[in-house]
């Protein structure tokens, strides 16, 4: 494969659906894994009254009537859910002491069983009123799970435990007040121990088709199995530092787990804690509630599936994500999560991850369905009820995150790698840009796209950041949009010139040959590759022009510059000089694409030349577009004309002989003087008599012992300028 002397100019810039969108600037449309836009649902948050400071738990009871478990004032609320208009009602039907209802669980005969935090506490509530109370030896109960037999097995955290609940015998309990009794006691009133694991936490149950019970713990997240007598469980599988906060069994025997890991040991919800200082909590005094704010979520979640025979597998994982409720829907995994009130869900088919519409900022903490591919949602964060729809909405459309070209740039064609199911009549395009990279501030207005040979474009528009909105309207139900490709002109910004040197005199380069070029290419130069090609080019030439030799070379000057330019153009440059009090530029290197330069000097008047690179782009950039630039480099200095010397003073005193030269130059500093002996001796002074070597008129003194000067009768001295020119004298001893 040939190298190619020049990329095209013009970018690209990718736009992937599934990792540029963000669930709540969906509507309608679902982006997956695989960065395609599908049919998705329509999330809407419902307008009611206010249910509590934070919503727990919901349980549907009635076609569209369901219970609300909140917090910290221990309150469950009916929800009547209004489909015509989109709105809610409540009505409160439970108020506990404790400050979580945690758990629900309406029973058929009109009964609602509850469990609480932070004093782990069973409530049966009949017609509105709480007929029994049996607390528990732990501090929660986090899950109620009905089982065929007609009893119920509740879950307990700190410690771990499971209960098997006799709602008969539960019933008959009456209001126990305080903390709960011995096992005995627990016995008589219906609760006996089913199961209990090491873990602090039970925080999910669930039954499997062949009568297993599942149970999920935390803080390390690991998932147990309990026969249907209860009894020491099997670990199916063993985390650290996770929480398992959903178990969704399966038709055909297995179950999918969703488990949060993080290292934080509180919630990951931002909770009202209770703020009393006698920590009274009565109903004429509720405990005061103050939100703690928390920072976003450092830790990652997973979907694990655990087949009917077979080894666990991890399907789906999702960094910096807190998910919390697991359903399906035709077919796919529906899930909750926070903290920005995503909805995901995985198709096991494609074996792909899914965005779907979200709040625009909350915590998605529990859903129910209601039967016709729609789903009540509980958001936190402000709480409230929201609606998911997948029914077909005539709109669909999302809005793509702030996107950054890298430079500002001129937008060309919008285009999508294939479009299946849908016409692109039917597929409205805006885009917006802006210099800044603010959120809010900055953008210009929304401008639409207009379609023409199979992409979409418009005329005048240039930013550093864009963002894209796309309305689906009218298509099927099912199609497909590729991922997407932006092609656009970054800004044609100046070259840049980063080293020049002019070398001492004298000295000629003899230049390195190019390496030849590479007649292949990597697998990672295709997948990732690099800035333009010819500015790797340049790079190399210069590599190896570094690698030159300089050889001595009377009457020779060398001059070097290094110059990039930020948008990789081919570079051609100029090099000129002139006389300090003319005006007529010289070329000493014209259109060059070498980094050097080297002449001879002795064509030249001695004084000092003014000099400078003009630096020109070339090919491929259009000639209407290409820049040039002059830039003023350093002054050069002919100078063949040696220092003229003073005669030489020379004394002896307390054995030591001193010998000093004064020597002055017309143009160039003094570089120091050599003071040669004809005993051998040989001293080297570069430091003057006033001890600063910055003139050109300097006095260099040799202070010599007698014992090395002994026998000789005479010193021949050199003074040197900067240029290299010396001069000579040779004097007698005394």
């Amino acid at each position: 494969m040939a190298n190619l002397s020049a990329d095209p100019l013009t970018k690209q810039l990718e736009i992937d659906f599934g990792r540029d969108v963000a669930s709540r600037n969906l509507k309608g449309l679902a982006t997956r894994s695989d960065g395609r836009v599908l049919p998705g649902p329509v999330f809407t948050d419902l307008a009611g009254p206010k249910l509590g400071e934070i919503l727990w738990v919901m349980k549907p009871v009635a076609a569209n009537k369901f219970l609300v478990g909140t917090g910290p004032a221990g309150k469950v609320q009916e929800v009547s859910f209004n489909a015509k208009d989109g709105s809610y009602t409540a009505r409160e039907v439970a108020d506990v002491p404790e400050t979580n209802a945690l758990a629900l669980l309406p029973r058929p005969d009109g009964s609602l069983l509850i469990g609480t935090s932070p004093t782990a506490a069973l409530y049966l509530f009949k017609d509105d009123k709480a007929t029994a109370r049996v607390p528990l030896p732990a501090d929660s109960v986090f899950d109620f799970l009905p089982l065929p037999d007609g009893t119920v097995l509740a879950a307990t955290g700190n410690p771990g435990k499971i209960y098997r609940l006799d709602l008969k015998k539960l019933a008959a309990a009456g209001l126990i007040e305080g903390k709960a009794g011995d096992d005995k006691l627990l016995a008589d009133k219906g609760v006996t121990l089913f199961g209990e694991i090491r873990d602090r936490n039970v925080r999910k149950l669930a039954r499997l088709a062949d009568g297993r019970i599942i149970a999920g713990s935390s803080p390390k997240g690991n998932i147990y199995s309990f026969g249907t007598a209860g009894g020491p469980p099997l670990i199916l599988q063993e985390n650290r530092d996770a929480e398992v906060v959903d178990l969704l069994p399966l038709d055909e025997g297995g179950f999918y787990a969703a488990l949060v890991f993080t290292t934080e040991t509180a919630s990951r919800l931002n909770r009202p804690v209770p703020v009393d200082p006698k920590g009274a909590e009565t109903k004429d005094k509720p405990p005061v509630a103050v939100v703690e704010e928390k920072p976003g979520f450092t830790g990652r979640s997973s979907i694990v599936l655990f087949p009917t025979d077979g080894f666990p597998e991890t399907v789906m994982t999702k960094p910096n994500i807190a998910l919390y409720r697991l359903a399906r829907h035709n077919g796919w995994l529906l899930l909750t999560a926070g903290e920005l009130g995503d909805a995901f869900g995985y198709d096991p088919v494609s074996r792909r991850a899914l965005t779907f519409a979200g709040s625009a900022s909350s915590q998605l903490n529990d859903l129910a369905p209601l039967g016709d591919g729609r789903f009540l949602l509980l958001r936190n964060n402000a709480p409230g009820l929201a609606l998911l729809s997948f029914a077909a909405a005539p709109v669909r459309e999302l809005e793509t995150k702030r996107l950054d070209l890298g430079v500002a740039a001129d937008l060309g064609a919008f285009r999508f790698a294939r479009l299946r199911g849908v016409e692109p009549v039917a597929l409205k395009v805006e885009v917006r840009t802006n210099f800044g990279s603010d959120e809010l501030e900055g953008w210009t207005p929304w401008t639409e796209l207009k379609a023409h040979d199979g992409a979409f474009a418009a005329e005048g528009l240039r930013g550093r950041y864009v963002k894209f909105r796309l309305q689906v309207t009218g298509a099927p139900t099912d199609f497909q949009l590729d991922k997407a490709t932006l092609y656009h002109l970054p800004q044609n910004r100046r070259p840049l010139l980063t080293d020049f040197r002019i070398l001492p005199p004298n000295l000629g380069l003899i230049p390195a040959g190019d390496r030849p070029a590479s007649a292949s290419a990597t697998l990672g130069q295709l997948l990732s590759p690099g800035p333009r090609g010819d500015r790797d080019d340049n790079e190399k030439r210069r590599d190896a022009l570094l690698g030159s030799q300089v050889v001595p070379s009377p009457g020779t000057q060398i001059v070097y510059w290094a110059v990039t330019d930020p948008d990789g153009d081919n570079l051609t440059q100029t090099f000129s000089i002139r006389p300090e009090n003319a005006d007529t530029w010289t070329d000493l290197a014209v259109n060059t694409t070498d980094s050097y330069v080297q002449f001879e000097t002795g064509g030249l008047a001695e004084g000092l030349y003014l000099t400078r690179l003009t630096v020109s782009e070339q090919a491929p950039r259009p000639a209407a577009q290409r820049l040039s630039y002059t830039f003023e480099t350093d002054n050069l200095l002919v100078d063949r004309t040696p220092p003229v010397l003073s005669a030489p003073i020379i004394t002896r005193a307390n054995g030591l002989l001193k010998i000093s030269i004064t020597g002055r130059d017309a143009l160039s500093l003094l570089e120091g003087a050599e003071f040669v002996l004809n005993n051998g001796d040989h001293e080297t002074v570069v430091h003057p008599a006033d001890g600063i070597l910055d003139g050109r008129e300097e006095t260099f003194v040799a202070e010599i012992p007698e014992a090395v000067a002994a026998g000789a009768t005479s010193v021949e001295i050199t003074v040197y300028d900067r240029p290299g020119n010396a001069a000579s004298i040779r004097v007698p001893l005394k």
